[in-house]
């Protein structure tokens, strides 16, 4: 299945413009920017065994809100996202057995360029320059 890691210089341009604008939705809609922020409630006096406890508690927690904000309540747009990356059209999304965005999914994930393409959007996410 085509997608970002195995397409041409020229269309991963033009994709992932297109992503970008979709991720800026997606963040909005689910909120994970504000989910990962999410921080534990510490005592006064806390030792570093239990900060780290606790913040690894919060992490499971915020990961699992992230998860139910993107596949449970956020769906359609997970999915926009997904096929997009896929160079399908999102009203197309239904036309591939789940195992092609499978497959594609781990070959996206393994690949530096594509990370490295959805690192950047996260940072711009952070500093709120989407707009700009």
């Amino acid at each position: 299945m085509k997608n970002l890691a195995n397409c041409k210089p020229s269309e991963f341009l033009r994709q992932t413009n297109r992503i970008r604008k979709s991720v800026e939705k997606w963040l909005t809609e689910t909120d994970i920017m504000s989910i990962r922020k999410r921080m534990p409630k510490m005592p006064d006096i806390v030792t570093p065994e239990e900060r780290k406890k606790l913040m690894s508690e919060q992490a499971r927690k915020n990961l699992s809100a992230i998860l139910d904000a993107a596949l449970e309540e956020h769906p359609d747009e997970t999915l926009e996202l997904l096929a997009l990356m896929c160079f399908v059209e999102p009203e197309n999304v239904d036309d591939y057995p789940v195992a092609d965005y499978l497959g594609a999914f781990a070959e996206l994930i393994g690949n530096r360029a594509v990370l490295d393409f959805f690192t950047s959007l996260m940072q711009l996410a952070r500093t709120d320059t989407f707009d700009a």
